[in-house]
This record gives C-alpha cells, structure tokens and sequence, in this order.
C-alpha cells in the first residue's frame, strides 16, 4: 500500500493556451505516458504514420468545431509536455478514434476494451450533513494509475472545476464551483460507430463548464456521439439524473425512492431497452450485481456520509468481478482494475480520490480553494 503513488496535483489558469502550457509542464512525465499508452493503440490497430495524421485531423477538426479554445488548450498541453499535438487529440478522442476504427472494420479494434466503472450518487435527503455525494469506482487498464492526474482549473470565463482524469485529458469525472457534477460509465448498443460524434470527453468537460444545470443536461442529452455512454450527472442544490446515450438519442434515469442513483455498465431504462440491443453486457455480466450491490449497502443505511460510499465502493462480492477489483486480466487480455475511487461533495468543494482501491485505502483530499491534503479510509 504504501508503494501506491497519490495522483499528482495540477493548478492552472489563465487564458486556454496558458493552462495548457501549465497543465503539460507541470503533468509532462504522465502526459507522455497516456501519450504512449494510446498511441500505441494506432499502432497495433494497424495505422500508417499517414493515415495516423489522416484521422488524427479529422477528430482535431471535429473538436475545434464543437469548442475552438479546446484546441488552443491541447496545443498548449503538447507543448508543456514535449509532445506531439497528435498525441493530445488521441488522448482526448480514444472511444472515437475506435470507433472510426470499427466503422473501417479495422479487425484488431475489437480487441480493444471498454471501460467499465460503477457509480452512484445520493441525494441530499439521504445524506447525513445534507449535502449531494456523487462518486465511482473507474475500472480500466491498470497502468493507467500512472497516467492519472487530478486537475484544478481556475477558469476566467465560466466556474472554476476539479477533475480526474488521464493527464493530457480535458476532463472525465469532476465537479464545478456551480455545483454541477459528472461521472461516467462505458454501455455499448446495436447503434454503436454508425455516426462520428462528439468526443466523450470533451462533453463531460461542456460539462464542467457550464455555472446552469439545465444547461449541463443539455450538454449530455443533446450532444451527437460516435457510441453509447452512460452519464450520470449531480447538482449540489439537491437534484440529480443520469442518462443512458447512445449515439443520437438519451434516456433519463431519476433518483428512486431511496433517493439514489446507481449504475453500472448495462443499460436499465425500459424504453431504451425497447428501442436498442444492449451489446456489451457478454463483457461485464457481472454488471448486473455489481449495482444491486452498491444500492442493497448503502440503503442499509438510513443517513449516509463518504465513508459510507466508500464502503460501497469498496466491496468485494464476485471478487475478482467486483465492484472493487484488483488488477487481473481483462477480457482481451489487457490488465484490468479499479484504477481510483472517486468520491465527491460539490457543496463543500471537495473531491477524494484513492489509486488503486483494492490495493489501497489511502485517499487524497483535492479542493477547489486549498492544496491536497492525505485521509485514509
């Protein structure tokens, strides 16, 4: 335990470019390793150098449609970091540039894994100091306890954000000074890669810029996307959702009378499930309790703080097909894990976050007004 590294700490702000600029400088190490990490995912798809550059600039194009300043960013990170920006945008668009790959019938794409993740969120009337809590387990190739980073940005233009994410990312699981919250789970559907979409990313980072919540749902909602993702999204003042997306519709889930939310990596709305074929369930059949799992400990409960979420997450039945896993082989023989527990409490600021949970129950504390400070479970 003692040998697991904490996430690094990043603090920036100032325009996009010079955020990037901190970002990639102060996270370079890590930067190259996600760079290294997806960019041999090009390579062992098969893709030329040309054709590299090819769909590299396609995805580059769709981002700096959808949000100009997300390139001025990513430039800036590639050059702090020492990287290519090519690198960045793999970083940014890994699901998409798959999915381009499958569309192409690429054969070795299939081979590639689907994040996995359990997350769950509790409404304030179930909260033991009336606050939102919003978290989850984040369950993919193990190496990537190396490339994560928790990033601070204090934003001139829009409410200052924590988030956690691959180092070179612009966001994946966070909170905003709004109060808004994001987490996010991998679904697969029969409409999967029949369109290009939006970067998953790059709208759980819309996300985090947005101060009005209705505005954060229509981010997810109505925002086209190459494949099927699971979003589940908090608001401090005492709401949450969570939408199942596929590529050109969403389907809400409301908190139940438990005032819970819980998901994990199969689809659950009636209606979506009417309309789609659910395709990657044959993956992660041990999806289907590892929800039950999470819902059945914390309405054990009547109040329920952190450390109660944790525990939750922290569970073992199935292990090594858990909720928390350790590092094992995953289905294409990749190294599969919790990377990190997430927990959240946008009200007070504060996200912690732990590497590795199976392996380790030390946490750090990021905030969006003070340094990190070390809490064990």
């Amino acid at each position: 335990m003692a040998n697991i590294e904490q996430f690094p700490f990043i603090s920036v702000s100032g325009s996009p470019r010079e955020r990037g600029l901190q970002y990639g400088r102060q996270a370079a190490g890590r930067v190259r390793g996600s760079a290294r990490l997806y960019g041999q995912t090009l390579v062992n798809l098969g893709y030329s150098d040309q054709a590299r550059a090819r769909l590299i600039d396609f995805f580059a194009k769709e981002i700096g449609d959808f949000a100009p300043h997300y390139i001025d960013e990513m430039r800036g990170i590639a050059e702090g970091a020492g990287v290519d920006f090519q690198d960045i945008v793999m970083i940014n668009a890994r699901t998409e540039v798959l999915a381009k790959a499958r569309a192409e019938k690429v054969q070795q794409a299939d081979k590639e894994p689907g994040d996995g993740c359990t997350g769950a969120l509790i409404l304030p009337e179930r909260s033991a100091n009336g606050n939102l809590l919003h978290g989850q387990n984040w369950d993919w190739r193990a190496e990537c306890v190396e490339t994560a980073v928790v990033l601070r940005v204090r934003n001139d233009n829009g409410p200052d954000f924590l988030t956690f994410v691959e180092a070179g990312g612009l966001a994946r699981s966070g909170f905003n000074s709004a109060g808004v919250s994001i987490t996010a789970n991998y679904l697969e559907s029969d409409r999967d890669f029949k369109q290009l979409g939006v970067p998953l990313s790059l709208i759980r980072r819309k996300v985090l810029e947005q101060e009005i919540f209705s505005l954060a749902m229509k981010a997810v909602a109505a925002t086209p996307k190459s494949c099927s993702n699971n979003l589940m999204l908090g608001m401090a003042q005492g709401f949450g959702i969570d939408f199942e997306c596929t590529t050109n519709e969403s389907f809400p889930i409301y908190p139940g009378a438990d005032n819970l939310i819980v998901h994990a990596n199969h689809w659950m709305s009636p209606v979506a499930l009417s309309k789609l074929v659910d395709m990657g369930i044959s993956q992660s059949p041990d999806s289907h309790y590892r929800d039950w799992r999470v819902r059945k400990l914390l309405n054990a409960k009547d109040k329920l703080s952190r450390q109660d979420l944790k525990n939750a997450f922290f569970d073992d039945f199935g292990l090594p097909y858990s909720v928390c896993r350790p590092p094992r082989l995953g289905s294409h023989d990749n190294l599969s894990a919790s990377v990190a527990m997430v927990i959240m409490e946008p009200a007070a600021g504060e996200m912690e976050v732990a590497p590795l949970p199976a392996l380790n129950r030390v946490f750090t504390c990021y905030s969006l007004t003070q340094e990190p400070r070390l809490s064990a479970a």
